[in-house]
């Protein structure tokens, strides 16, 4: 229980300190994938592809690589953890004959930005907005903005997803007090095979 205290109150002073967002823009019910990830994971309505490719270029090496694809399409969060490999592999052959016009195995700005201008969007797959964030980030943009603010109390953070949150934390804590306690141990029991420990 102390950690979840902590946690949410860690949760309340980063929220009050990061700001407030706004709620996701509204976007047209036949909006096309890209517009709707943009606003429900981004909170952003004006975008242009330009600025959508550098966004989702994760490592910033001015390519989209296979795996920063699928990660826009939420396929690496838990979200998604039941798509087996074999849709995951059918998604990416889909993508990138979309958008890998020259076949080298990644998608560079030039290619994304003729897919665009052409009339090409990034299709829907089915796989949900596109989770692509930390577990902080999915759990500010996508449960706190909607159900808490500046003003929530710590016994108001009772919800299912609010007590997931903070279990995670309290696992995460218990591991580092876990290590730390190995650390500080000048030799490790465990690690000792077990014809070389002293019995009785």
């Amino acid at each position: 229980m102390r950690s979840t205290v902590i946690a949410a109150a860690g949760l309340l002073t980063g929220a009050l300190g990061h700001g407030s967002h706004d709620q996701k823009p509204m976007v047209p019910e036949d909006a096309n994938w890209m517009t709707k990830h943009m606003a429900e994971e981004h909170h952003i309505t004006a975008f242009d592809p330009s600025s959508f490719f550098t966004l989702h270029d994760y490592n910033g090496n001015g390519r989209w690589e296979v795996d920063e694809i699928l990660r826009t399409y939420g396929l690496m969060d838990e979200s998604n953890k039941e798509i087996p490999m074999s849709k995951r592999d059918e998604y990416q052959r889909q993508l990138t004959g979309l958008l890998d016009h020259n076949g080298d195995g990644f998608v560079s700005r030039n290619e994304f930005m003729s897919f665009v201008a052409t009339g090409g969007t990034l299709p829907d797959l089915g796989t949900g907005p596109g989770h692509h964030g930390d577990d902080e980030y999915e759990y500010e943009i996508h449960h706190w903005e909607k159900y808490h603010d500046e003003n929530t109390r710590l016994e108001d953070l009772n919800h299912p997803e609010d007590i997931e949150h903070f279990r995670k934390h309290e696992e995460m804590e218990e591991a580092e007090e876990r290590l730390a306690k190995l650390d500080r141990m000048a030799i490790v029991q465990e690690n000792i095979p077990a014809k070389f420990r002293k019995s009785g």
